[in-house]
């Protein structure tokens, strides 16, 4: 299945791309994010902090959320502010 994926702030500068679209036979946002790490570098190290946070269409959502055919993804880090 075709999955649309989004890259935020650090994640972004790191993979230098702001999005792309994968196919994938994965179900979850857990096993889609290990997919892309496993590509090497520079997911590897754009994605394996766990502190990356992950939204399916638009909501933000826990890593076990499954995912559908069409279905944007997005990966950011968190958010700090004061």
């Amino acid at each position: 299945m075709k999955i649309n994926l989004k890259y935020f702030a650090s994640v972004r500068e790191a993979l230098g791309k702001d999005g792309e679209t994968v196919t994938t036979q994965t179900n979850t946002v857990a096993a889609l994010r290990a997919e892309l790490i496993e590509k090497g570098e520079p997911y590897a190290t754009a994605l394996a902090n766990p502190r990356v946070r992950a939204a399916v269409n638009h909501a933000m959502v826990a890593y076990e959320v499954a995912i559908d055919e069409g279905d944007e993804v997005a990966f950011f880090p968190p958010v700090t502010g004061g």
